[in-house]
């Protein structure tokens, strides 16, 4: 059974913005994927990645599983690690992208463009696992905060209990994923949900790692919120220590809630 969860979200990306009438994303510069929402590590967030990378190859106990947001900066915030992994054949399961675990865009009366697939991918990147699919993948109009924590809920328990039921027998997970996103999971792995989604909880720093321990071990207990939560996203390796933290500020939507409570806030239930 996986027994320790590492979830890492990626390291400083480039600038892109969105236009909230239209929904054109642009990007300051060119994207590897053609894709303005798509943007690269800038050169402080490849250098995090390597620092990232020292600690990641030291973990103990050890990664045995890779899972990542299917969005390039991730991929390439995983790429000193995996590369360093597979050369010493310290993994052999290939990196599976799951959308499940991807980006947050909140709700728009227009379409978000999607992310780039596995074909554009593996022209950038090693080891991904081609098969994989991802059941839970976001609206395209976007999410509230509440079904962005249920989109996540469905999308752990999925590649948990896939995990404890393989026949290698993994016992880590790695994690690769965004800001919104790592709260969500830190939530839900724990079952601490707060009333108020704005509320300062689990931290989300560029680049930093949190580590999540189960619980209890009977099958029978599933996996929703039976974790402990031993390190709240760590920055100790680097350099810079901690940077570019992120919470929720209300409802994250480019439409209005008309029949939301004052802030649009939806409470939060497992």
């Amino acid at each position: 059974m996986i027994e320790t969860i590492y979830v890492i979200r990626h390291a400083f990306r480039s600038n892109w913005a969105v236009n909230p009438r239209t929904g054109e994303y642009t990007a300051t510069i060119p994207t590897p994927t053609g894709l303005a929402h798509d943007p690269p590590l800038t050169a402080k967030g490849a250098e995090q990645s390597k620092e990232l990378s020292l600690c990641l190859r030291n973990l103990d106990p050890p990664i045995d599983r890779v899972y990542s947001s299917p969005f390039y900066r991730c991929l390439q915030t995983l790429k000193p690690t995996t590369d360093y992994l597979f050369k010493q054949g310290k993994i052999t399961a290939r990196i599976r992208i799951d959308r499940g675990i991807g980006e947050f865009f909140g709700r728009a009366h227009f379409q978000h463009p999607e992310p780039p697939n596995i074909a554009v991918l593996t022209s950038h990147f090693d080891h991904l696992d081609r098969d994989y699919e991802s059941f839970h993948v976001p609206h395209p109009k976007g999410e509230s905060i509440v079904e962005l924590h249920e989109r996540v809920n469905k999308a752990i328990d999925r590649i948990v209990s896939e995990l404890d039921d393989d026949p290698e027998q993994p016992r880590t997970l790695l994690v690769c994923t965004h800001a919104a996103t790592m709260i969500a999971l830190g939530r839900v792995l724990t079952g601490n949900m707060p009333s108020d989604p704005d509320e300062d909880d689990f931290q989300c720093y560029t680049a930093s790692l949190s580590q999540f321990v189960r619980q209890n071990m009977d099958p029978g207990r599933g996996v929703v919120g039976n974790w402990e939560c031993v390190l709240n996203s760590g920055t100790d390796f680097l350099s810079g220590g901690a940077e570019r933290g992120w919470k929720f500020n209300g409802e994250e939507s480019f439409v209005a809630f008309p029949d939301a409570p004052s802030r649009n806030k939806e409470p939060l239930k497992l």
